[in-house]
């Protein structure tokens, strides 16, 4: 019979705590290293831990070093928040204007907060870029992008969220993309005026080259990092320009998705112009991207307001292996080999990672309201929020 130091030992062993400092997590991918936390919990949810409001806006979190940070539109002002991650206690909060803007939707913000290095990194959706300080709030630099480089702002506002890669930082502004230096926000390399698509830089190696995956209001491409010079590009023109699912990688190959019956293809980058292995319309990623395991993709198909639903594809064929229908055009994450999905209508629900089927293994209603934020597993807290700005953090530790 095992001792009880030597369970908790072994316990503590078996758990993974991580933290989740940028949009889709350390990895750019949606999936959290962590484990050992509680994937069942009873019909009525998992522990409350705590509850707070953040503003209107879209954007997800980002936990490190114990903060866990949000931004929301109050007023014509958008904040960057900081949360205790532990008690919810604001911490401090950054504000500046800008308006709510709601077109079609509540409007609000739309990037999440960028952590690196005790610094915070922001884009607003006119163009503004933040560097603060993590700790204090205490603005380091900030620079209105959209008026140094004249970039067009696209319908609804620059959406993608911070990179930080070596000494610079690339923003979703212009064409392709804008990097400024870290240090002070100046600009490095620019790609044009034209409007940029609404998902977030990701870093790819190809060989020994660094590249960004990125989009444009009509094309997914492949820049270098070192100078922002097109290396490869794939038309791809969807109604309104919104080309806001971050492309996934796999190999020579990536997957990119678009709303509005766009639809999705995979295409091969490795010899000269990239061509599309298949290309359909199953899954129509509006804003939320899918994530990617085991050469199965899964994430939400269709509009809002369309009855969108929750799907598995097969990567290599395009091929649906399952559907969720109700779902609407919500988020998603994985760890430990589960899904953990919040519905657009605020359902949390925790199922294990299959293309045979989705079985949750436990659902609860935790928000009302529109709920497109995908939700974040950090250090066993799940953090979730809706439109409106209420942020619930849900205890999901297995003691």
């Amino acid at each position: 019979m095992k001792s009880p130091i030597l369970a908790l030992l072994l316990a503590a062993s078996s758990t993974i705590a991580a933290d989740w400092p940028n949009f889709r997590g350390p990895q750019f991918n949606g999936i959290s290293a962590e484990t050992g936390w509680q994937s069942s919990f009873p019909d009525d949810g998992p522990k409350v831990l705590w509850k707070a409001k953040a503003g209107i806006g879209f954007s997800s979190f980002s936990v490190a070093d114990g903060k866990a940070y949000t931004t929301g539109n109050s007023n014509d002002q958008d904040s960057v928040f900081c949360f205790d991650a532990t008690t919810g206690k604001e911490l401090w909060k950054h504000s500046y204007a800008e308006e709510l803007d709601p077109k079609f939707y509540e409007g609000g913000t739309s990037a999440t907060p960028t952590v690196a290095d005790g610094k915070v990194y922001q884009l607003s959706r006119s163009g503004k870029a933040f560097c603060l300080d993590a700790a204090t709030g205490k603005v380091i630099w900030n620079v209105n992008l959209q008026e140094l480089t004249g970039a067009a702002i696209p319908d609804w506002g620059f959406a993608g969220s911070a990179l930080v890669l070596g000494d610079h930082i690339i923003f979703s502004l212009g064409e392709f993309g804008t990097a400024v230096k870290k240090a002070d926000g100046k600009i490095v390399w620019s790609t044009g005026k034209k409007a940029a698509g609404y998902s977030t830089p990701l870093p790819h190696k190809s060989g020994d080259r660094q590249l960004l995956l990125v989009s444009s209001a009509k094309a997914y491409a492949a820049i270098d990092a070192a100078d922002g010079k097109t290396v490869w590009e794939f038309p791809w023109t969807t109604q309104y320009g919104v080309n806001a699912a971050d492309p996934i990688p796999s190999g020579d190959k990536v997957f990119i998705s678009s709303g509005y019956e766009k639809g999705a293809a995979l295409i091969r980058t490795d010899s000269g112009a990239p061509t599309a292995v298949w290309q359909n319309k199953v899954m129509r990623n509006q804003f939320n991207s899918c994530v990617l395991v085991d050469g199965h993709l899964y994430g939400p198909d269709g509009n809002n307001g369309r009855g969108a639903s929750l799907k598995c594809l097969e990567l290599s064929s395009g091929k649906v292996k399952w559907e969720h229908k109700g779902f609407g055009p919500g988020g998603l994450t994985v760890a430990d080999g589960k899904l953990i999905t919040l519905s657009e209508k605020g359902e949390l629900a925790i199922a294990p990672v299959s293309p045979d089927a989705f079985k949750p293994v436990a659902t609860a209603q935790v928000l009302g309201g529109r709920c497109w934020s995908a939700p974040v597993l950090a250090n066993s807290r799940l953090f979730c929020r809706n439109a409106a700005g209420d942020v619930v953090c849900l205890d999901l530790s297995s003691k």
